[in-house]
């Protein structure tokens, strides 16, 4: 149902160079590239997470109430991701823990502000 995920950037440089180190922790690589617009897609998913100039000309803006959720495989790597976004700009809003019996979550965002949660089921 879901073919992409896009986020406004008014600055792609900076965006590129977060997302390449940040998604290369999910498996993903830049998969399309233009002057305007980057997507970034694993070998193992259908559905990626792209980054655009907004085609309007308008300043890109982050959405009230919007959210990207990324899967963890466990949570170490719950920890690992929401680490490395603080260490490459990102801001914290929610720190590595457990929020329900066997449910891990931590929530950051991106340098346009954006926000994303990571998220970990246990098997428990």
């Amino acid at each position: 149902m879901v073919t992409n995920i896009i986020l406004g950037t008014n600055d792609l440089a900076r965006a590129e160079q977060f997302y390449d180190s940040l998604l290369a922790l999910l498996g993903a690589k830049q998969t399309i590239k233009n002057d305007s617009s980057i997507l970034w897609k694993s070998e193992t998913n259908s559905v990626g997470i792209a980054v655009c100039i907004p085609f309007d000309g308008l300043p890109a803006s982050n959405g009230n109430g919007s959210m990207v959720g990324l899967k963890a495989e466990s949570f170490d790597h719950l920890k690992n991701i929401y680490n490395t976004a603080l260490v490459l700009g990102g801001s914290c809003e929610g720190e590595p823990e457990e929020r329900e019996p066997g449910v891990y979550a931590a929530y950051f965002r991106d340098l346009d502000h954006n926000k994303f949660g990571v998220f970990y089921l246990s098997e428990k």
